[in-house]
Order: structure tokens, then sequence, then C-alpha cells
């Protein structure tokens, strides 16, 4: 009779979750259900001993196959009961462990379909047994199963929670990833193309003409001292350990417009710059996409548009802020099957854009050129 399925329900899935272990515990249930038989008084039956292992022997593939694992334990402990060997050798743990894991590893139904089998197969094996039945003990039995289900049921709810967080801390990982890639192009991008075609005019002219030469140095100097300054804040940002306490730099804004388009007109571009509206304080990330997209377009201009004049057109609307970059150049029309690096800082304005709620359009302009717009909604002012 099975009396004592009440053994334990602790048997919880080990960190060392391999089928070595689930081999180990499935031989040791064993050696210990024949022990118990040889150890009971009177001759031992050699199919008490088969059935008596087979309660317990499925549990080295319980991770493999969890519902046949249960249904080959459920109908060796009905054969078991109705041949009228008595107490189950091993308190009926076997069942025990794979009710949970069952419910561990398949999803709610299955579990219910398992245990509500279990329980018929076993009423029935137990009423129509040759031994006596004591049903108090055939409802304890069917207790532990149930506390099994709701333990593996629960076991399965926080491995899914915790998968769920895994993959979102992963999403949040690889957004900020993007973010920072982002982030290290426009910076370097702009900055190394002001380098570079002011160093290629120190050489060109060193020779011949000293001022200009000068003054193209002194460009590089002011161009990497800048990217250094941004690259500060961006580390600065980047530095968790002690956000507190450290006085980060603030990011760069449409307030440092003039400053950039400066540093472009000092590169050898003419940019001519037109503000629309009344302009108002903006939150830090629209008004650090606005100038990212400036200062991509215009070193876009710089690298790919040849001899040209830049515009830069600001309107700060009731609802919306608007930023067109347009320039006179030979355009950049885009290469079919081929991603260019004006393709990926494109790619990155409008993700930039897309991420506050608005919208960026690039392509040749109907004049001639090239010509970048972005729309971000903004809040109405009081």
């Amino acid at each position: 009779m099975p009396g004592a399925v009440a053994a334990s329900v602790g048997t919880v899935r080990l960190p060392l979750n391999t089928a070595l272990v689930d081999v180990l515990l499935a031989a040791v249930l064993a050696g210990l259900s024949v022990a118990t038989l040889a150890g009971q008084a009177g001759p031992a039956d050699w199919r008490a001993a088969v059935l008596g292992v087979l309660t317990v022997a499925p549990l080295a593939l319980r991770q493999r196959a969890p519902v046949l694992t249960m249904l080959v334990i459920v109908a060796a402990l009905v054969a078991y009961s109705l041949a009228g060997f008595g107490d189950f050798p091993n308190g009926g743990i076997g069942m025990v462990v794979a009710m949970f894991t069952v419910a561990t590893l398949r999803s709610r139904p299955v579990a219910a379909v398992m245990f509500a089998t279990t329980v018929v197969a076993t009423s029935i094996a137990f009423a129509t047994a040759a031994s006596a039945v004591v049903w108090s003990q055939v409802a304890q039995s069917l207790l532990v199963m149930l506390g099994a289900w709701v333990l593996g049921e629960s076991t399965r709810r926080w491995a899914r929670r915790a998968e769920r967080l895994a993959a979102q801390a992963a999403r949040l990982v690889a957004a900020e990833r993007v973010r920072i890639a982002r982030e290290l192009h426009d910076i370097v991008a702009h900055h190394m193309s002001v380098i570079s075609l002011q160093a290629g005019v120190a050489e060109y002219v060193l020779d011949t003409d000293l001022p200009t030469a000068r003054t193209a140095i002194a460009t590089v100097g002011g161009a990497s001292r800048d990217a250094l300054l941004d690259l500060r804040r961006l580390l600065d940002v980047l530095r968790v350990d002690d956000v507190d306490g450290a006085q980060l730099a603030p990011q760069p804004g449409l307030a440092q417009l003039d400053d950039l388009v400066e540093r472009v007109r000092g590169a050898g571009l003419p940019v001519e710059v037109a503000v629309a509206g009344t302009p108002r304080p903006l939150p830090p990330g629209p008004d650090l996409c606005a100038y990212r997209v400036v200062q991509e377009s215009l070193t876009n201009v710089l690298k790919h548009a040849g001899p040209a004049t830049a515009r830069v057109h600001v309107e700060h609307g009731d609802r919306t802020l608007t930023v067109r970059v347009t320039d006179d150049g030979a355009g950049r029309p885009p290469q079919r099957g081929h991603r260019s690096p004006t393709a990926h800082g494109i790619l990155g304005m409008r993700e930039r854009a897309e991420l506050y709620g608005g919208v960026l359009t690039a392509g040749p302009a109907a004049g001639g050129g090239f010509a970048v717009e972005l729309r971000l909604p903004v809040e109405v002012g009081p």
C-alpha cells in the first residue's frame, strides 16, 4: 500500500542539471528499492524487484522525456499495487519527482493531464487491489503529488521570468551598444573629417603659403581638442561606478550650433545659418538629436559634396522642431548594392529621430545637391 508517498517533495533540479546526475539519482533510488525488498521477511519476489526498479529507473530520462518517464513510473506503481506486493519500496518518490519534472518542463495543461491520469489510474488500481486499502494514505499521497505539481509550476514560472529578464537585459545592452556606436561615429567622423581636410591643406601649402598652413594646423589642433572633449563626455556618461559623485559635462545641443558651424567653416566649407521662430529649451535627448543631425549632415557635405555651400535652417514651431541641412554640391546618390559610410550615417540619424518620435528624410535635392530634413515633435509651451 502506498502510504509513504509523503516522503519528500524537496527533490528539485540540481545545479548540475545533467544526464549524469539523473542517472545517478535513478541508480541510487533503484538500489534502495532492491535493498528494501531484499530486507523484507519471507522470500523475495523477482517481479516485485523489477516493478520496484521501474518505479524509479525512468528518472534517468526525466529531463529528456518527462511525460514518458511519468507514464512508465505510474504504470509500474499501478502494476505493483494490483499484484498485491504491499507498500512501495521507495515510498512512491519516483512519481513525485516525475510530477515535479513534468510541471517544470512542460506546459500547465500537460501537467494537469498527467496529474489527472495519475489520480484516475492509482485510484482504480488501489480500489481493485488484493490488499486492503487505507484511503487516508491514498489521499495523503495525492496531496503530495499536488504539492509537487504546484512546486514545479512555480519553478517553471520563475524560470520563464528569469528568461524574460535576461532577454530584456540583452536587448538593453544591444540598444546601449548601438547608442555608443552612434555617438562614437558622430564624434569621430566629424572631427576626423575636419582634421583630415585641414592636414591635407597644410601639407599642400606648407612651402608656398605659410599663413594658410598655420591656420590649417591650428584648425587641426582645435578639432583634436574638441574630439577629445566629446570623447571624455561620452566616457563620463558610461562610467557608472561613480555617477553620483561625478560632475558630468553636458551633451551638446542647438545652443552649441554656432561653435559647430565655425569649426566647419574653419575646415573650408561655407555654411549659412537661418533660424525661424522663437528658440525654446529642449529636453536633452531631442536637443542632442538635432545637434547630431546637423553635425553628421555637415560632415557628409565636407566629405562627399565637393566644392559646395551648406545651408542650415532651424525652425522652432509650436509643436514641431524642423532642422534642414542642404548643399549645392555634387550630391551623394546611393550606390546600388553598396552600403557606404554615408549610408551608415544617415541610418544613425534616422534611428535617432525615431527614438524621439521624429522623422528624418535624406536624399538628392530637387535643384541639385543633397538635403537632410529632421522633424521632431516638441511639447507645447505654457
